[in-house]
């Protein structure tokens, strides 16, 4: 390729470009690390699965050369699906001296030789949505040559570590550039499951700060080795990629099922064994001690049939075919009961607190509002054309609280004092009639630190810094022992007003100490420095998430100021 055609190739190749096949660029503190911890030795054969503009082969190449390689004789492989990008791997890597052998075309398609001594590189991340057709089914079909089955809700990434793997040899070493969504995604239970059987040893390295300006997912570094498979993960955390020069102190270790979260590496030691302690010795449980967290209704357009009571006055819809709601959102649910009194002032500021749900044989005005709305194409939506009739909503019997899950602090529980049904921006929770007497003083004894903390690690963080808590998850979070709250359930309740008054304040950090004070003090027995280890691990795990939203925020400010 003459040196004109590279450059146009590589103005083509513009950031929109990138972004559409995931590439991003590695920072060299990041390859540095990840070469010199996998290449161990001058004659080690080295692959990159995805070369880029060589930020990781250049890096293998100084660490061969600090091993006593001669340049002049050292090859190394790379795949680079992007033609202009590999032609100018190549030239940087004969810049330097040395030989890149790099395949242009797709990873995923391509048979695997068990011949490497190290795969390093930085996969491309692409993620469920856009990764779809020819692509997606080459790496799942690549995925299942290991024995992995992904689900399509998987990112690129996923695959690329399981068909990395594939290529080293049976003491290889696998150093890769992963999103943290490794350490928490559902559809990522598979992949950790691989690792913990493929290899002798799975290390990690979390980051305080963003390795990647400007994107918002979070990432990590995965050091794989060996093979036998192991029962347990060492994690090393550091502030940000320029601390990786130095010296990461000794790693932590934790014990983890096969498929387990890995959540809990972000949390210090002591913080976690606190937990555990408080959910052994049977002053906590999980919420699915207490019940169950049921998604709301999913109406298919909730603009068609959620209703203001000024809409429903303007449609003369009876009141036997409207059921009363809580309004999509959960900002409303930020105090510790959802009263009628409530439901009827959300009414009056034109919020839609009325499920339009006639009966089969509507009434005259709800007739009229269905036939408006196949005008309008409401019966072509999805959720909508595949019930019958399309114009009635499934839905549950009301909850006995609310539970928000999608939160820029921790979730709320909500006593439903309205009755109200519940739509899929909240979740549900259902208590057994023997507890139901127990559903304020829950909701009150929910707002601790502990349950605070086993939020960050039971849910997962997205864009922006949301903690997104998803029905199959929640039922993992630990709350203070029906034991517990019937002991002091009547303290309990003497804690609403004043606890209210807070977090109408946004003072969630001074709600919690009452609750701390009352339940992890007194009734669990936990001294100053115990409570304490858990806040600090709380507001260090609140920081960590909304760092990419906001770095200059603190963990104050997340959660509530005092």
């Amino acid at each position: 390729m003459t040196m004109v055609m590279e450059a146009e190739w590589l103005a083509s190749d513009t950031p929109e470009h990138k972004k559409a096949r995931g590439a991003f660029f590695t920072p060299e503190d990041v390859s540095n690390f990840l070469s010199t911890w996998a290449i161990r030795s001058k004659v080690d054969r080295i692959l990159e699965p995805s070369a880029g503009e060589a930020a990781f082969l250049l890096s293998a190449t100084r660490r061969l050369a600090v091993l006593g390689a001669v340049l002049n004789s050292v090859s190394l492989d790379g795949v680079e699906i992007h033609a202009a990008s590999a032609a100018r791997a190549r030239s940087l890597v004969g810049q330097v001296g040395a030989k890149a052998n790099i395949v242009v075309g797709d990873f995923l398609s391509l048979p695997t030789t068990p011949v490497f001594d190290a795969v390093v590189g930085n996969p491309p991340y692409i993620r469920y949505q856009d990764f779809t057709g020819d692509d997606r089914r080459a790496a799942q079909k690549a995925a299942l040559a290991q024995g992995v089955r992904l689900t399509k809700l998987a990112s690129s990434w996923a695959a690329f570590v399981v068909h990395s793997s594939a290529y080293l040899k049976p003491a290889g070493r696998l150093g890769l550039v992963v999103p943290a969504e490794l350490l928490a995604a559902n559809y990522a239970a598979e992949v950790r499951t691989f690792l913990m059987t493929r290899f002798s040893s799975v290390t990690l390295v979390l980051f305080e700060e963003q390795v990647f300006p400007g994107v918002s997912t979070e990432a990590v570094l995965l050091m794989a080795e060996g093979c036998g498979g192991t029962d347990h993960i060492r994690v090393h955390q550091v502030r940000n990629p320029r601390m990786l020069g130095g010296q990461l102190g000794a790693a932590r270790s934790f014990s983890t099922g096969l498929s387990s979260k890995w959540t809990k590496a972000m949390s210090p030691v002591g913080a976690i064994e606190i937990g555990d302690a408080l959910i052994t010795s049977g002053t906590f449980a999980t919420l699915a001690a207490w019940g169950k967290a049921r998604l709301g209704a999913v109406t298919g357009k909730n603009e068609y049939f959620l209703l203001s009571p000024e809409r429903v006055k303007q449609l003369r819809i009876p009141p036997s075919e409207l059921l009363p709601v809580s309004p999509p959102g959960s900002r409303h649910l930020r105090s510790l009961r959802l009263k009628p009194t409530d439901l009827l002032r959300l009414g009056e500021l034109g919020q839609a607190t009325q499920l339009f749900y006639p009966q089969a044989r509507p009434s005259r005005a709800a007739a009229r509002y269905i036939k408006s709305g196949e005008a309008q194409g409401v019966h072509t939506a999805y959720k909508c054309r595949v019930r019958s009739p399309w114009w009635q909503v499934p839905i549950l019997e009301p909850p006995d609280l609310f539970l928000t899950y999608m939160n820029a602090d921790t979730p709320r529980f909500a006593l439903n004092s309205a009755r109200a049904h519940h739509v899929n921006s909240v979740h549900g929770v259902y208590l057994p009639a023997r507890l139901r007497s127990l559903a304020l003083p829950l909701a009150v004894a929910s707002v601790n630190s502990a349950t605070m903390l086993g939020a960050e690690t039971v849910g997962r963080a997205y864009g922006g810094g949301i903690l997104k808590l998803e029905p199959g998850e929640s039922v993992h979070l630990p709350l203070p022992s029906i034991e517990l709250v019937s002991s002091y359930a009547p303290r309990l309740r003497e804690l609403v007003a004043p606890m209210n008054k807070l977090l109408k304040k946004g003072k969630l950090l001074l709600a919690a100490e009452l609750v701390d004070d009352l339940l992890l003090r007194a009734g669990g027995g936990l001294g100053d420095d115990e409570v304490r280890e858990i806040r600090e691990a709380l507001a260090g795990l609140a920081l960590r998430r909304v760092t990419r939203r906001a770095p200059a925020r603190d963990s104050a400010a997340i959660l509530g100021k005092k």
